[in-house]
């Protein structure tokens, strides 16, 4: 008899196929998340999940699971999962790290030349009929934006995401790269050219383009806070593709109203989907996205690719490729024999 396994958002056909030679498979084929309730009431009945950012897998739920033994992460991130109480319960918890990394790259890229060149604002202009009625083609002070070259980047984070920033940083676009992280990267240094600072404040002081590239953990939540806004330039931009609540919203939207920063570029925000009417959506110098950092349909696949080869190694007995929490082995050994 197969284990059961319930997936909270429709995967590709392939990989569904290929779960099910192992899994009795079940997947919620809504376009939003299934209300807690019901992951709740379907994890009591099923040996594995698959789970995305917006499902809480609570201590609660994982203690009322009692044939639950591995809850495989669609994202990089997993703090939506009570990790602790899965390894004292022995359930396995994975996630789906580096095969985004170039995805979630290029969408920070995305997001810091929108916003220093004004692309959005630009378009807005053209669409609108506001660059027509001006009846002006080219005026020297129309629309001006910021040259990157030369420009000093601020990394947080020098993981395998701002890593990635910090190379088409100093290699793409000659910028000079500084960055702050717990953990210093000496041999990333020499390689890239990047330098260390000992402190987000020295980062956040130089820095004309902040990137954030942190995991959400209670030492880097509302990292970005009044305090940290106010040590930046006036005409500096803050760039989040990590998660939304590294930023304390309510001291940026008084930044950029009050002008502390030249604007933003947000793909992620501490309570997910906006309103239209959010405070953020009025200002011109930002730019907002829907949580597309790693959409892209190569970036998404190998996603899937990687929820599919913890859930095989498990059944099988071994551990899992991307396991997040390694102590779980103590507790219980891999698979459901």
């Amino acid at each position: 008899m197969k284990p059961k396994l319930f997936i909270t958002r429709e995967l590709f056909d392939d990989i569904i196929a290929k779960l099910s030679e192992y899994y009795e498979v079940e997947v919620w084929d809504k376009y939003h998340h299934p209300p807690y309730e019901v992951l709740s009431s379907k994890a009591r009945e099923v040996d594995a999940l698959v789970t995305l950012l917006t499902d809480k897998v609570s201590c609660d739920l994982l203690q009322n699971s009692p044939r639950l033994r591995i809850v495989a992460q669609y994202a990089v991130g997993f703090d939506n999962v009570d990790v602790e109480c899965a390894t004292k319960l022995g359930i396995y918890v994975t996630n789906t790290p580096d095969v985004i990394s170039d995805t979630v790259a290029e969408l920070t890229w995305a997001l810091i030349l929108a916003v220093s060149k004004r692309v959005l604002e630009s378009d807005e202009f053209v669409r609108r009929g506001d660059w027509h009625r001006s009846g002006t083609a080219w005026h020297p002070k129309m629309m001006l934006g910021t040259e990157l070259k030369g420009k000093v980047l601020g990394i947080i984070g020098l993981g395998r995401i701002g890593t990635r920033v910090a190379k088409i940083g100093v290699f793409g676009f000659a910028m000079k790269v500084i960055y702050y992280d717990i953990i210093r990267y000496k041999e990333k240094e020499g390689i890239l050219g990047v330098e260390y600072r000992s402190s987000l404040e020295e980062v956040l002081r130089e820095a004309d383009i902040v990137s954030l590239h942190v995991p959400l953990t209670p030492q880097t939540w509302h990292m970005i806070d009044e305090k940290a806004l106010k040590l930046m330039k006036k005409t500096a931009i803050l760039i989040n593709t990590a998660r939304g609540a590294v930023v304390d919203t309510g001291a940026l939207v008084k930044a950029l109203r009050e002008g502390w920063i030249a604007g933003a570029g947000l793909d992620v925000f501490e309570g997910e989907p906006i309103p239209p009417d959010h405070p953020l959506t009025q200002f011109k110098n930002v730019v907002l996205v829907p949580h597309i950092g790693s959409a892209t349909l190569e970036g998404r696949y190998r996603m899937a690719q990687v929820v599919l080869e913890n859930l095989v190694a498990f059944y099988e007995g071994r551990k899992p490729p991307t396991l997040v929490n390694e102590d779980v082995l103590k507790v219980r050994s891999p698979g459901f024999k």
